[in-house]
């Protein structure tokens, strides 16, 4: 027996298609899906196949009319590009979905699924999924043609240094990758005395002219050719010349200063050691310990130049040395370096040890040397000055050794090296034999002075083993607080895995 416990729900009928006689729920078209399809198709008009340009060399994608855009596969980015290519034909239907199929990484082809949707006849909403295939032709686009062409500039930057030692150089170098101002730049070529960038616009020339002279203490003047000139629209053409020269002192260098930039320094000695070149150059009296930072605008105004040139250091022994007091302050006396320790010491030539013959000299490295260190410097009593203030001197007044620093074995130190520095991508003319010398140079520069190892990017060299930083017995080194990894990269957003798929 059967009970019923309420009334009966009523119950929705089904209706005939119209065409095919199949029963259907009621709807406004009175046709099945099928029917319905086959009667209209709401992707009409809308094409199924597209084209995108892709440039190998820098990995990005044309939007139209002429922008080039970074996009990962598969990302948002690439998405509404492959949108925007349809826009105009998705203003008739609904978009519900989209998103990618995968394809082959080496097909060129992307893939791109939509659904959309449509009311059609008597106000029923159609649904419908179909693919859209893009083809990926290759492209160069105009800054990588720039590149390629490599004669298509219209600013240079001629950057030099009338020196033998390209210590600045070096130190400008590592700055400029730091603040990535090599990316805009056509072509690096580095010449004898300097280095040329070219770019594609004077202002991108303009700013890496600012930059210098925020960096280096320089000076610069400027000139223009006209190459074309327009004379329906007035367009003139014109390629731009930026000529900045560096102050022609390096670091370890022994200058001798006018009398009268001395006296405007706080009375401090002609003969003075330069320790260091930064925005500045910056000096210090190894008979004080005086120090004094010369700008740009100073130096033009007072020059003077540098008494010898590297390759004349000379190593000395230390056979004796006593730390001093430091000598009371002149009247008007400058600023002293808290950093270095006065001393006086007796040196002998290491090519003379068979002789008796020593000199006597006071040295601002009092704080690093023992007796029976070596030490490189300069030799004032045997040798010739050319130079118009150093002439005027009183003889007595000229020391007769200028110690610059203390030597260590270069093998070594380049062993026991677990770091290193990358290097700008530039074309090379005229190299010189002693340019790897004078780079280790520069590399033991940095782990001697930690102010200029702030502004300069350390990358920790995986290759050499992990030494301990406590050895003080040896030279100085860097420690890995100090050092940043060197990554290398992958896949990440910037297109480089779609780089692979489109070669």
């Amino acid at each position: 027996m059967e009970y019923m416990t309420g009334p009966a729900a009523p119950t929705q009928g089904n209706i005939l298609c119209c065409q095919c006689g199949v029963p259907i729920p009621p709807n406004p078209a009175n046709m099945c899906v099928g029917c319905l399809r086959a009667q209209v198709d709401i992707t009409e008009g809308i094409p199924k196949q597209g084209t995108l340009h892709f440039c190998k060399q820098c990995e990005r994608y044309l939007q139209p009319p002429g922008t080039w855009i970074q996009c990962a596969l598969e990302s948002r980015e690439l998405l509404a590009l492959c949108l925007k290519k349809i826009k105009a034909s998705l203003s008739k239907v609904r978009l519900i979905d989209a998103g990618f199929i995968w394809t082959e990484p080496h097909s060129k082809r992307l893939k791109l699924k939509l659904t959309v949707q449509k009311e059609v006849m008597n106000g029923a909403v159609l649904q419908q999924v179909f693919v859209v295939e893009y083809i990926v032709h290759s492209q160069m686009c105009e800054d990588c043609h720039r590149i390629e062409a490599k004669d298509f500039w219209k600013a240079v930057v001629q950057v030099r240094q009338k020196t033998l030692h390209k210590k600045t150089f070096y130190y400008l170098e590592q700055l400029i990758l730091k603040h990535r101002l090599h990316q805009n730049t056509l072509r690096i070529k580095e010449i004898h005395d300097g280095l040329d960038f070219y770019y594609s616009s004077k202002q991108q020339a303009q700013k890496m002219v600012d930059f210098l002279q925020c960096t280096v203490p320089s000076r610069s003047k400027s000139s223009q050719r006209l190459i074309s000139h327009d004379i329906r629209s007035n367009v003139y053409n014109y390629k731009s010349t930026f000529s900045v020269e560096i102050v022609p002192i390096c670091k370890d260098n022994v200058v001798c200063l006018s009398p009268k930039l001395a006296r405007s320094l706080g009375n401090m000695s002609q003969i003075c050691v330069c320790i260091r070149v930064t925005s500045t150059v910056h000096l210090i009296d190894p008979n004080t310990l005086q120090i004094a930072e010369i700008d740009a605008n100073t130096y033009w105004r007072h020059p003077f130049n540098s008494l010898f040139h590297p390759k004349q250091l000379e190593e000395f022994i230390i056979m004796d040395i006593s730390r001093v007091q430091e000598k009371k302050k002149a009247a008007g006396a400058g600023a002293r370096s808290h950093k270095h320790t006065l001393a006086e010491a007796w040196v002998r030539k290491t090519s003379e040890l068979n002789t008796d013959h020593q000199y006597f000299c006071c040295t601002h490295l009092g704080h690093i040397l023992n007796p029976g260190d070596l030490v490189l410097g300069f030799d004032l009593a045997n040798c010739n000055l050319n130079d118009e203030f150093a002439n005027k001197l009183d003889p007595h007044s000229i020391p007769d050794v200028v110690l610059i620093k203390k030597s260590y074995d270069r093998t070594k130190r380049q062993r026991r090296r677990n770091w290193k520095l990358k290097e700008l991508e530039r074309d090379r003319e005229g190299m010189d034999t002693d340019d790897e010398r004078q780079y280790q140079d520069f590399l033991e520069d940095l782990e001697e002075d930690e102010a200029i190892r702030k502004n300069v990017n350390i990358y920790r060299n995986a290759d050499i083993p992990v030494e301990s930083d406590t050895d003080d017995d040896g030279p100085p080194r860097i420690s890995l607080a100090e050092m940043l990894e060197d990554l290398h990269i992958s896949q990440d957003a910037t297109g480089e895995e779609g780089a692979n798929m489109m070669t």
